[in-house]
């Protein structure tokens, strides 16, 4: 028997992925994973969120709520770091960096629900790095044509493979990156409820919470989205 944190009843430590429910399709076998389900409980709070603002703001007063003082405090700070990184182009990507940066925060933060942290999936990691990998080459080759694949033979043909590989490694650097320090906080997690006794896993893990979840999640929230936008601007 498992609790709702993943852990199992005899102690024993237990941080990996589990299937919920399997299902055929098209004659495959495939399964909603512990992973899927925190992504859709971190997809609907995020969504009710986007509702709740929605409304504060269609009925905003010039002496703002606690919510509405928030929504705009928000928006101030994401705006701010979107500028100093990007300049005039910020306004162009800050609905897109927005949107992966609440996403990443709720996801590294719903270790505070119980829930298995959907960002210590390298699958969920991968696929918001490939996303900034596109989104940064469509803007090489909008921007540069051409010179945005003969650059990679500058300032000499013989540095192609290491040009490439660097073009590569960005997106594969900022997922890694991610992935880890949130798989480290979840098989800390792991570890101190599966291999302690009952009596010592009521308060104490609030403070390994606090840096797990609270603290390393929002840092590497800010770093993902911060050479996100780094990546771009190197190619405008």
């Amino acid at each position: 028997m498992r609790t709702g944190m993943g852990m199992l009843v005899s102690n024993e430590p237990d941080f990996m992925i589990h299937g919920v429910l399997k299902y055929e399709m098209f004659g495959q076998e495939f399964w909603i994973t512990t992973t899927v389900v925190g992504m859709w409980i971190v997809s609907l709070i995020i969504l009710l969120v986007a509702f709740l603002a929605n409304r504060a703001l269609k009925k905003a007063t010039d002496v703002p709520g606690m919510f509405q003082n928030a929504l705009e405090m928000g928006y101030e700070a994401l705006s701010g770091m979107a500028g100093g990184i990007l300049g005039g182009n910020a306004k162009r990507f800050i609905n897109y960096i927005g949107t992966i940066f609440l996403f990443i925060l709720f996801c590294n933060l719903s270790g505070l629900l119980g829930l298995r942290a959907p960002t210590a999936d390298y699958g969920v990691t991968f696929l918001l790095g490939m996303f900034t990998f596109f989104i940064v080459n469509y803007q090489g080759i909008k921007n540069h044509g051409v010179h945005h694949f003969t650059s990679l033979f500058e300032p000499t043909p013989i540095l192609f493979p290491i040009n490439l590989i660097g073009e590569l490694a960005n997106p594969l650097s900022i997922s890694l990156r991610l992935f880890a320090n949130l798989l480290s906080g979840v098989i800390i997690m792991g570890l101190w409820y599966g291999m302690m006794p009952i009596f010592v896993n009521i308060g104490i893990p609030a403070a390994l919470h606090v840096y797990c979840d609270v603290f390393s999640g929002c840092i590497q929230t800010y770093v993902f989205c911060m050479l996100t936008m780094v990546y771009v601007n190197d190619k405008m």
